[in-house]
């Protein structure tokens, strides 16, 4: 079976061809960064992950972690490779030197990322908790915690977590009823029990820090009265060693669904009246915060959940290619007529495609948020600098929500791709799709994404950023208007996208009404539109980048652009009608499942 996670000519294409990141080499935060590089970089990236994180995942799935009276044992091979990682300096690729960085463009560390999560991303969880804890004492943290924390937890000599869940406050995290205690040391005593932790409590490296939100006592109800903490599981002193035992306890692990090589983890701190953590940032400004390391979060998700897409693409793609099974249709009363690769049946093309387009259309999406990071970096401009966010901050929800229900859409399909095999662990796309599933949940569910995008986004700078980002898109169809081959297709974007004004203006005034329940049952729906218009964006600028490489284009690109432009056009024509239909029930603003009674759900 081949090894296969990302498409390497398509990483490419996107880094070079629709993003060109080696023009950031011209700025001298960059300037080391040519082409030649960033090919080097992406190349190391896939060797690692394919000779030493892809043979995890099946012993990830099937051996898991074990748990052993507060202590958690991953795999004897995680550790190796967990090393390996780090003496790589992957942890923090886009960050400072001086920590432990290497200071790379985030739309090249995505790429790396990719195939490393498209490997084994319950693996992978370990370092990518890590890199999100380490940013948070960066952005937030005294000039003492910097010394102490950042370069040990970028390098990965301790790793990180995110400790916001509790038993009664999931979703809803100004529920939670941690709390914290000030000291005459100017530390926290802290109090409280966190449940679904990923990497809680493993065996990988010496020390594990805990992002922790807690309330402290006569703060405000709600999120005004949450502060964030840093406590780590062993006690740190001034001088960097490490001290006692904090009083954190890990109190079990979870059985799931997928992801079994992650641990998943219920910890309790003070148990014994003895955990200490220091203030990070300011008193009740916790969740203000702890959203710098959660948008990082979402948009990892993203990536894992496209990783996975990916993956299941390529592997049903060979398997279609390779398993031989009924005649071509054309030739189904032929009784001399050979059994053909499925491949060549309508359906299954059917399938792949569908799988193309979304997993090629997020990886351009993906890497276009970290490109917008990249371009905030390197600007002088205040103004850009804020556009550039501003679509960011739109995007996020797109990503993680979108992102992932399509993301699953293709594991799925990868599933049935492979028929009754599909079905079985012998073949790897069933792990895929159990350990995709996650993704649509945790980080905030994709229900709140979609609360996010209409509560918060669609509003966002008094609306600016959402008219920043269709004027991006405004700028891809006149560009591919201009073009014989992506006319067409531009037409049916901007079809869309003059639509989708006019349901986002619909939508703003409800959520502003009596009907605002109305608004909130449709913002699922809102969201998915919205996706499928960034999609079909993403799809048609890859359109338009690949017809105009075709002239010219080498005899071994040629099948490459050609199936740009019908990934495009496959897009347009088939779901883009579908999308258009979506945004009609919005405006119809139905009210039926806000308005139907509890008893008539039914289920008595």
């Amino acid at each position: 079976m081949a090894q296969v996670l990302a498409d390497r000519r398509d990483v490419d294409f996107v880094l070079h061809e629709q993003l060109k990141v080696g023009e950031l080499a011209k700025h001298e935060l960059f300037a080391e960064f040519n082409k030649k590089t960033c090919d080097l970089i992406v190349s190391e990236a896939r060797n690692l992950a394919v000779k030493e994180v892809l043979p995890l995942q099946k012993l990830a799935d099937e051996e898991g972690v074990t748990f052993d009276n507060g202590n958690v044992i991953t795999p004897d091979e995680f550790k190796k490779v967990y090393d390996l990682f780090n003496e790589g300096e992957w942890l923090a690729m886009p960050e400072d030197p001086e920590w432990g960085g290497q200071g790379m463009p985030r739309t090249l560390t995505m790429a790396a990322q990719e195939y490393f999560v498209a490997a084994n991303f319950a693996f992978m969880m370990y370092p990518g908790l890590s890199h999100g804890a380490a940013k948070l004492v960066e952005e937030f943290g005294t000039d003492k915690l910097k010394d102490i924390f950042l370069k040990k937890m970028y390098q990965g000599v301790w790793s990180g977590t995110m400790c916001l869940t509790e038993p009664d406050a999931g979703t809803d995290v100004g529920a939670l009823a941690a709390t914290a205690v000030k000291n005459d040391d100017g530390t926290y005593s802290i109090s409280g029990s966190k449940i679904f932790i990923s990497s809680g409590e493993h065996d990988l490296c010496e020390n594990i820090i805990h992002p922790v939100l807690a309330r402290i006592e006569g703060a405000p109800e709600g999120t005004k009265g949450i502060t964030l903490f840093l406590v780590p599981k062993l006690w740190v002193n001034d001088d960097g060693s490490l001290g006692e035992n904090n009083d954190v306890v890990c109190t079990g692990i979870e059985e799931k669904m997928g992801i079994h090589g992650n641990s998943t983890c219920s910890l309790t701190f003070g148990g014994k009246g003895e955990c200490k953590g220091y203030l990070l940032g300011d008193e009740n400004k916790g969740m203000k915060a702890m959203f710098v390391m959660m948008n990082e979060a979402r948009l990892l998700v993203g990536m894992q959940a496209h990783g996975c897409a990916t993956a299941s693409y390529l592997y049903a793609l060979n398997y279609a290619r390779e398993r031989v099974q009924g005649k071509n249709l054309l030739q189904m009363f032929d009784k001399d007529a050979p059994n053909v690769p499925i491949i060549q049946h309508p359906d299954v093309r059917r399938m792949l495609i569908t799988m193309k387009v979304y997993t090629e259309g997020m990886r351009s999406l993906l890497y276009y948020i970290a490109n917008c990071e990249d371009v905030k970096v390197v600007t002088d401009s205040d103004d850009e600098k804020a556009r550039m966010q501003g679509i960011i901050d739109v995007l996020i929800p797109i990503a993680k929500g979108y992102g992932t229900d399509r993301s699953f859409d293709v594991t799925n399909l990868g599933v049935q791709v492979y028929g009754g095999y599909g079905y079985i662990k012998e073949y790897p796309v069933e792990q895929l799709m159990r350990d995709c599933r996650i993704t649509q949940i945790y980080e905030g569910t994709n229900g709140l994404q979609s609360m996010d995008l209409l509560g918060r986004k669609l509003g966002l700078n008094k609306g600016k950023a959402i008219m920043d980002l269709m004027g991006a898109v405004q700028q891809t169809i006149a560009s591919a208007k201009e073009n014989e081959a992506t006319k067409e297709m531009a037409e049916k974007v901007e079809k869309s996208l003059n639509k989708l004004g006019e349901v986002a203006m619909h939508m703003g005034g409800i959520a502003m009404s009596p009907q605002v329940l109305e608004a909130f049952s449709l913002s699922y729906t809102f969201m998915e539109v919205c996706g499928d218009v960034v999609m079909a964006w993403m799809l048609l600028w890859r359109a338009d980048v690949a017809s105009k490489a075709l002239e010219g284009a080498k005899k071994k690109d040629v099948a490459y652009y050609e199936g740009q432009l019908k990934s495009a056009d496959f897009f347009t024509s088939t779901i883009l009608p579908v999308t258009s239909g979506k945004m009609n029930v919005i405006k119809a603003t139905n009210n039926a499942a806000v308005t139907i009674s509890e008893d008539s759900f039914g289920g008595k």
